[in-house]
């Protein structure tokens, strides 16, 4: 069982800083705080709950989430808490440009220092879109306030023509059916209407769903909170129970700390490989694993997720899409099943004060179509398969379940790209020196390259082999792709092409082979020849002038950490500052 033991209550909160006693100081916060109609007695001694929200207008999957603010504070005034809703920036994959990973890192410091810098006890984190998960968690890991997650759900299915749609994963689909001359442009504008026809974000196994059951898998929301539809009135209820839990937390003194150990990494890893998750989940995980001061490295996520079967039959590696899933039961018959095959740390913490096995242990699965009985799963490999070689010293990842079987050992020519802009120049060009067998490259799209480590590894291929009937070819970059996405693609190659990585030498012609089993990736020249290349490589991604790109260019670290900041490492926490009043 867990070794935590609950703090003595009642004791002085840290809000009692600002609001406690009959001082000037604490007058002037109380006061200014009762122009919004607050009676005196909230400031008694009990504890003010911030709700981070990330809701945006121009965030799509986190529109709704004023409502489900509105529902966490009924659970706080319930429980006997203050709660203030706090808005923060809200990173949109679908809309902010370069890229929204650019700015999770942004996001990240306005969430650890909004909570560092005002009168909060705890915090309940509402996320959605993808980004929006990993910036709240490593905010508020940095701070170790007592912290609790409500997201904001999955839309709910979409269908066309009979067809089940995904969210980002047909319309890859679509795009490409385009291009090889099988479906209209036309028809591609009717099956938008779709593609996001209700709140929340994306319904497949995406990076958003892929992050909420991470974060449930990890301990830090309740029981069943990844799965249940946006528009489900039973999301509404977990927000409630949420407010209501946190107020808890604050009384037991239940932190970030206590609940984010190697024990709830390794959970989360092997539930991304039985969930068939999104291989965005592992920059993520490290850079919040940074947060708390975990070792966790890309090792771990090949010795953890390299035996573990895909369970879940969801797009893109199946067929069916989150409602489904969360009618079969939810991430908590994953967590079962993980645990009944040895798979799970079952001792390991959740915010219910509890551990993780408690929640899971008699749950019952509703759909084995859905969650597949481990003997009859969508790969018994699942997981993120972790290739080195000299083309990626560090490190490069592949998600075996949404990859080929027949590309899994693969030697090819390559075909370069120099960066995101020559491959959109060259790659629907019918004069362009490529087949089904070649290995497309691109380069310049890591961190510091792109910049921000954009989603565009998964190349779409040329119209002239995808006319063919091809519908997969080996890609590789130091890029990221979507996690609705889908192929045989080795993506966070690092180092990464802007700073010198062996990508950034690869030419037209060379041949790479890719060993997925062998968990090896070869650009098939000498030594002496790559050392000659490197010596003369220099760089071709100028450092911005000024401002936040200037910033993230100069400490962004490499994907193989987590393409955190530098500066960001390592929990801080969140003393009372000096009252200047």
């Amino acid at each position: 069982m867990s070794a935590f033991k609950p703090a003595a209550w009642p004791r002085k909160l840290r809000s009692q800083e600002w609001f406690g006693g009959t001082g000037r100081d604490a007058i002037y916060h109380r006061g200014w705080m009762k122009n919004q109609g607050l009676p005196h007695d909230v400031f008694d001694g009990r504890p003010v709950i911030g709700i981070i929200n990330t809701w945006s207008e121009l965030t799509p999957c986190n529109a709704h989430l004023r409502d489900l603010a509105q529902r966490v504070k009924n659970g706080v005034w319930e429980a006997g808490g203050l709660p203030v809703e706090v808005p923060v920036f809200s990173a949109s994959e679908s809309a902010l440009r370069p890229t929204a990973m650019m700015f999770r890192n942004l996001a990240a410091m306005d969430v650890e220092e909004a909570i560092r810098g005002q009168p909060m006890d705890g915090v309940v984190l509402l996320v959605g879109c993808d980004k929006t998960t990993p910036s709240l968690l490593m905010g508020a890991a940095s701070c170790d306030l007592p912290a609790i997650m409500v997201s904001g759900g999955p839309m709910l299915n979409g269908y066309y023509r009979g067809e089940r749609v995904g969210s980002g994963t047909h319309l890859w689909k679509f795009s490409e059916a385009v291009k090889a001359g099988e479906m209209t442009a036309e028809d591609f504008m009717e099956a938008e209407a779709s593609m996001s026809r209700s709140p929340g974000s994306c319904n497949t196994m995406g990076t958003a769903s892929t992050m909420a059951s991470m974060v449930e898998s990890l301990g830090m929301a309740l029981s069943g909170n990844a799965a249940i539809p946006a528009v489900d009135s039973r999301r509404r209820v977990m927000a409630q129970l949420t407010g209501r839990r946190i107020v808890q937390m604050v009384k037991d003194d239940l932190k970030p700390s206590d609940i984010l150990t190697k024990a709830a990494f390794e959970n989360a890893i092997r539930t991304n490989g039985a969930i068939g998750g999104s291989t965005n989940a592992v920059v993520h995980l490290l850079a919040i694993a940074g947060r708390v001061g975990v070792d966790l490295t890309l090792a771990d996520w090949d010795r953890l997720g390299r035996d573990v079967p895909t369970v879940v039959n969801l797009m893109p590696s199946g067929k069916y899409l989150m409602e489904e899933f969360f009618y079969a039961g939810g991430l908590p018959v994953v967590l079962k099943m993980l645990g009944d095959g040895g798979l799970l740390n079952k001792d390991a913490l959740t915010v219910s004060g509890g551990p993780v096995w408690d929640e899971v242990k008699d749950v019952r699965n509703w759909n084995e179509d859905v969650i597949r009985p481990v003997a009859n799963a969508l790969t018994q490999h699942g997981g993120i398969a972790v290739l080195r070689g000299n083309l990626a010293p560090k490190g490069c990842v592949l998600k075996p379940s949404a990859a080929s079987e027949h590309l899994m050992q693969h030697r090819g020519r390559a075909v370069v790209f120099e960066d995101i802009d020559d491959y959109k120049a060259k790659i629907n060009d019918e004069a362009l020196d490529i087949d089904e067998n070649c290995v497309m490259v691109m380069k310049n799209c890591g961190p510091r390259g792109y910049p921000g480590m954009a989603e565009v590894g998964n190349m779409g291929l040329p119209p002239k082999v995808l006319r063919k009937g091809i519908t997969d070819m080996v890609r590789i970059s130091d890029a990221r792709m979507s996690g609705t996405a889908y192929g045989t693609v080795l993506l966070h190659t690092s180092p990464e092409a802007a700073v010198g990585g062996p990508l950034a030498i690869v030419q037209n012609g060379d041949m790479i082979e890719v060993d997925v089993a062998g968990r090896r990736v070869h650009l098939d020249i000498s030594d002496e020849e790559m050392q000659r290349r490197l010596d003369a490589w220099r760089p071709t991604v100028a450092p911005p002038a000024s401002g936040y790109a200037r910033l993230f260019h100069d400490h962004v670290g490499g994907a193989d950490t987590g393409a955190d900041f530098d500066f960001l490492k390592g929990c801080r926490g969140a003393p009372v500052g000096r009252d200047s009043h």
